[in-house]
């Protein structure tokens, strides 16, 4: 048969293919040359995929870089990676797990009496489609982790932040928070839940977030952004056999962890980009949001109830 020699080296062919249409698929490069020499960095998840990357990526640049991990164990070997990678001895690992408010509050404590300033936070970690469960403090894991995590722990880093200005905040989220609804009566999926659906809303709560926190910061010197990495190769697809099966079916179309660093990277460094504070971006340029994403009276009520479940100030 004229197919079969075909058929046969099908999978060479992919193998050589691959890179290319990787590129091609993920056009968003971050290029920017700014170099981070005296600039103190935090990347959450920082021990594995987009997280390491962009890690690594700062450290290249001579920024001082918290690489803040529930597994120290991981989080101290990529430290020594990147330090070796980079040359760049500055990596240093602390405990943070989003899970628990106390454990947020700890590694919050620790880190303002180490630093002086703070240049650059990195809300990076994350979980995805995980069975039902729930936090220390109660609240669904999707929404707890995604969100409310990350929500106290720029709270609490924040004055830091104003003081170091210029400074940014950068909230990896996800497209799909087109499919997320922020169900103010569901919050914690005790009616009804997905694990799928769970994940969407708390990106859609990401970008909400990240929209009323530079509606509070204008005339300040820290800017915020959202952004979308791409659908990436990573550990985040843990939970769900289906998509390992897709990401398997689908390698080649597949950003690897470095790719999808980029637009985080970007945000957190390119230069004149202070006026688009608030905005989301998607391979490393402006991206549409959902109607949901834009509507700013949810995210107003989205913020007063993200800090009555935490117990802050509304008006921080």
């Amino acid at each position: 048969m004229f197919w079969f020699p075909l058929l046969l080296s099908l999978p060479f062919i992919l193998f050589l293919v691959t890179p290319k249409i990787r590129k091609m698929l993920s056009c968003g490069v971050c290029t920017s040359n700014v170099q981070l020499s005296g600039k103190v960095a935090i990347v959450t998840g920082a021990n594995t995929g987009i997280g390491k990357e962009t890690a690594k990526d700062l450290a290249r640049r001579g920024a001082r870089v918290y690489l803040a991990c529930r597994d120290m164990q991981k989080g101290e070997l990529v430290a020594s990676e990147i330090q070796a990678t980079t040359g760049n001895s500055q990596v240093l690992v602390r405990k943070l797990d989003l899970a628990d408010t106390k454990s947020i509050r700890a590694f919050a404590e620790g880190f303002l009496a180490e630093e002086k300033y703070l240049h650059i936070l990195i809300n990076n970690a994350g979980v995805m489609m995980c069975p039902y469960s729930k936090t220390a403090d109660g609240f669904e894991m999707h929404f707890g982790v995604n969100h409310l995590g990350h929500f106290l722990l720029t709270h609490l880093l924040l004055e830091k932040l104003k003081e170091s200005g210029p400074s940014r905040v950068v909230n990896v989220s996800s497209l799909a928070h087109h499919l997320g609804r922020i169900h103010f009566h569901n919050l914690h999926g005790e009616k009804f839940y997905s694990g799928g659906l769970a994940y969407c809303h708390s990106k859609l709560a990401n970008i909400l977030f990240t929209k009323e926190l530079a509606r509070r910061l204008k005339g300040s010197r820290v800017t915020t952004y959202s952004v979308h990495p791409g659908t990436v190769h990573s550990e985040l697809i843990r939970h769900s056999t289906a998509l390992k099966w897709l990401w398997q079916l689908f390698f080649f179309f597949i950003k690897t962890p470095q790719q999808g660093a980029q637009t985080s990277l970007y945000c957190a460094v390119t230069e004149g980009i202070e006026g688009l504070s608030g905005s989301h971006f998607s391979d490393c340029q402006l991206a549409w949001v959902s109607s949901q994403a834009g509507n700013e009276t949810i995210a107003r009520r989205l913020w007063d109830v993200s800090c009555d479940l935490l117990g802050l100030p509304m008006d921080w």
